[in-house]
């Protein structure tokens, strides 16, 4: 080979290169592990769009329950965790998987069931005791029964009305494993009660003649936090990236975002950033 011929030839392999470490440059991404809700409810398809206009990042969402969430943000298969649990979020920290946890925003859970309500539970505002209720009538009752942040609160509900669902299960309390839509579209085609949030129960399309029976009681409360995964812990993340979407999540931007988010006319999800 001449060394013309040589040098054109190396020329070639360095631009080539040079090109496809510019892609990789280019392609900057993070990987979310998130909700259900966060999903369903339509928020991350129309906040994400502004945070990658802006940056220029992607973001990759994994919409689970809360507790593969964890799970999967544990094995370092992602960058942020994006969740409504905060027991097992304050865990996922002390056990050094995540760096630190920030309040994003906030909504509720609601007790919806069938306008027959064979359970009497309409118009309560003590979800323990509509819990009560409706065992006592061995109502039809849809779980998620997937270790989602929505299970968590449903258990611990039960819980504190001192009924032991298991005993129940495949009875009158049926868990379905699925995410939130897929237990709504269930509990009406059983002419169930369920536990929802409220953002995806307004976002919901299939209610049939289900409606909101039990609201406003102050364990309904529903808080969503950021953590991001410990580069430490965990090396291969994208912490820079990811630090900069908690940052946008955070700041004045991203809480704008979130409170201007509506369906049907009803803003779904409050902005409440603050410090963990």
């Amino acid at each position: 080979m001449n060394r013309r011929r040589f040098c054109g030839l190396l020329l070639t392999v360095l631009l080539a290169l040079s090109a496809t470490h510019g892609v990789a440059q280019d392609d900057r991404f993070i990987i979310v592990q998130s909700t259900t809700s966060t999903q369903n409810s339509g928020l991350l398809d129309a906040i994400l769009p502004q945070f990658t206009e802006q940056t220029g990042i992607e973001v990759r969402v994994v919409a689970v329950g809360t507790g593969q969430a964890l799970k999967n943000a544990a094995n370092g298969d992602g960058d942020v965790l994006l969740v409504h649990a905060r027991p097992a979020e304050q865990q996922f920290i002390a056990e050094g998987h995540g760096v630190e946890r920030f309040d994003v925003m906030y909504n509720d859970f609601v007790i919806v069931g069938p306008a027959g309500d064979s359970a009497g539970i309409g118009g309560m505002a003590d979800a323990a005791t509509a819990l009560t209720d409706i065992a006592g009538a061995e109502a039809t009752f849809a779980s998620r029964g997937d270790d989602s942040g929505t299970h968590k609160k449903e258990l611990s509900l039960w819980d504190e009305a001192a009924v032991d669902v298991s005993a129940a299960s495949g009875d009158w309390y049926r868990e379905t494993g699925s995410g939130m839509g897929a237990t709504l579209n269930a509990a009406v085609g059983m002419d169930a009660y369920t536990l929802t949030d409220r953002a995806t129960w307004i976002a919901f399309q299939n209610k049939g003649d289900h409606e909101i029976l039990v609201e406003g009681d102050p364990r309904l409360f529903n808080q969503y936090g950021v953590i991001l995964v410990n580069l430490e812990k965990h090396p291969g993340i994208e912490a820079e990236l990811g630090q900069t979407f908690i940052d946008w999540l955070t700041g004045p931007e991203g809480q704008a975002a979130i409170a201007a988010f509506e369906v049907h006319g009803q803003q779904l999800f409050y902005p409440n950033a603050s410090g963990g």
